[in-house]
């Protein structure tokens, strides 16, 4: 397959954050959920802080698979769930060194999201969109 002919897609979705911090207290931050077709089996969410950006990148396969059911071993775990007022949300476990987040998004634009980088790249097809020569080329450069 010649790399040329394939296209750099990138999908965002601007997205409400409500964290809950390990003592149970809520925060909503504006948030956007990324993909692009150069890096297909991840995904990011990048939450907007006033100190910054904070990105975190796991599986686009493991947010698949948790719009349904449980899924994630490690640091990154999705779920479905209803939020306090009933509201179908995906929960995303964050852990880290410094501690553990929870984090819930309305499962309405999980789903949008997911579905767009879907019709870019398709489960399965991924390693079609993957330039191994610029891949070696960053972890070189790394």
């Amino acid at each position: 397959m010649n790399f040329d002919d394939i296209r750099t897609a990138q999908v965002t979705e601007s997205v409400s954050l409500d964290c809950v911090d390990g003592a149970g207290q809520t925060m909503t931050l504006l948030g956007e959920l990324g993909y692009t077709s150069t890096d297909p089996y991840a995904v990011t969410t990048t939450f907007q802080t006033s100190g910054g950006d904070v990105v975190w990148t796991f599986a686009r396969d493991l947010m698949v698979r948790g719009l349904t059911a449980p899924a994630g071993d490690g640091d990154v775990h999705v779920w479905p769930c209803l939020d306090a007022e009933g509201q179908a949300v995906v929960i995303i476990e964050l852990h880290s060194p410094d501690g553990e987040l929870l984090v819930q998004v309305a499962t309405k634009d999980v789903y949008r999201f997911v579905n767009r980088t879907l019709a870019v790249v398709p489960l399965g097809t991924e390693s079609e969109h993957l330039d191994l020569d610029v891949l070696i080329g960053q972890l070189m450069a790394a």
